[in-house]
């Protein structure tokens, strides 16, 4: 089980030295949307110069013309990139593609798929490589967590799952214990007084329970 923070803080520069002090405490980094719209790719190529050997996943959450994203953001840096569910299998299977051409994966993101059963059935086929599921779950109530949707999605695939959204200190030590292969934090880490100190938490607490 790994840790991956994701940052979407828009200042550039405070990003990367939010990134700078978590960097110890992270198994790979993620370029939120917000922040890859607001910079381009000018924010991965930041992001790979100053971390060359942290694997860095882009939220690109392709919904078409993959021959144009996926090779930009490849070249920029990008180790990942996302597509998203709810496309057609030809966007998913050419993004796939495209990336395998260049030994860099794609993660199928979920957010926007009619059955998550089916999209995880199919993501193999299509070559994706990861899948990521958005937890609703705010840690009021464990009950509230869509475990049978959960165990829908993991029955139907042997790819990693990453899990993301609402992961706080609240319902981490559930999360753990739904095996995902890596826990995705963002704002909860780098939006704090200290994120380095939350990081270190985080990290501490996946690696030691996994």
């Amino acid at each position: 089980m790994k840790l991956q923070i994701a940052f979407d803080v828009l200042d550039l520069e405070k990003c990367l030295d939010i990134a700078k002090s978590v960097e110890i405490y992270a198994d790979s980094f993620e370029i939120r949307s917000s922040l890859l719209l607001k910079h381009g790719v000018q924010v991965i190529e930041q992001f790979k110069l100053a971390f060359p050997n942290k694997e860095l996943f882009v939220e690109t959450q392709i919904v078409s013309h993959p021959h144009d994203i996926v090779p930009i953001c490849i070249k920029a840096g990008a180790d990942w990139v996302s597509v998203m569910a709810g496309t057609t299998q030809q966007i998913i299977h050419g993004a796939s593609t495209l990336a395998g051409q260049k030994n860099k994966k794609v993660s199928l993101d979920l957010l926007d798929a009619n059955s998550l059963g089916q999209a995880a059935m199919d993501a193999t086929r299509l070559g994706v490589d990861a899948i990521l599921y958005h937890n609703i779950y705010d840690g009021q109530d464990e009950a509230s967590f869509a475990m049978e949707e959960w165990d829908d999605l993991k029955g139907n695939t042997n790819l990693p799952i990453y899990i993301t959204s609402n992961i706080d200190r609240k319902n981490i030590n559930f999360i753990i214990t739904l095996k995902p292969d890596v826990i995705v934090i963002g704002k909860t880490i780098t939006q704090t007084a200290d994120p380095a100190q939350e990081a270190e938490f985080y990290f501490k607490t996946i690696h030691n329970k996994s």
